[in-house]
């Protein structure tokens, strides 16, 4: 299995530095120490990502939910592509004009990606 450094840890996760190693001193995460630097078990880290993940039950079939921010939102004729910065990630989607209409969607709005299959499709969060 793979140890990671603090830094890398963060990343997978999606979450600071100093939340690792707030986890580290809670003893939710443990370390040791490999060359001088403290690394996480690949292990370790998968199980408490499975603990952490957060899923809405009943609201749809689709388990891949990430939440963002639209970035972009390009109108052309019938068509719109969706562009949502999720973490570090781009995620793009490719729906009606009418759909973007619908949910009202521009950058800035607060909108969660749900993954199935390879199709992505914006839900626009309600305040």
């Amino acid at each position: 299995m793979p140890n990671l450094r603090i830094k890398e840890a963060a990343a997978v996760l999606g979450v600071s530095d100093d939340t690792v190693r707030r986890w580290v001193t809670a003893g939710v995460l443990p370390v040791h120490t490999e060359r001088g630097r403290q690394v996480v078990d690949g292990a370790e880290l998968a199980r408490v990502a499975r603990e952490r993940v957060h899923v809405e039950e009943g609201r749809a079939s689709a388990r891949n939910r990430m939440a963002g921010i639209v970035t972009r939102v390009q109108v052309d004729g019938v068509m719109a592509q969706v562009d949502l910065a999720a973490g570090p990630f781009r995620l793009v989607s490719l729906m009606s004009r009418e759909a973007v209409e619908e949910l009202g969607l521009e950058p800035g709005d607060l909108a969660t990606a749900v993954v199935k299959a390879t199709m992505v499709v914006i839900e626009k969060e309600s305040r």
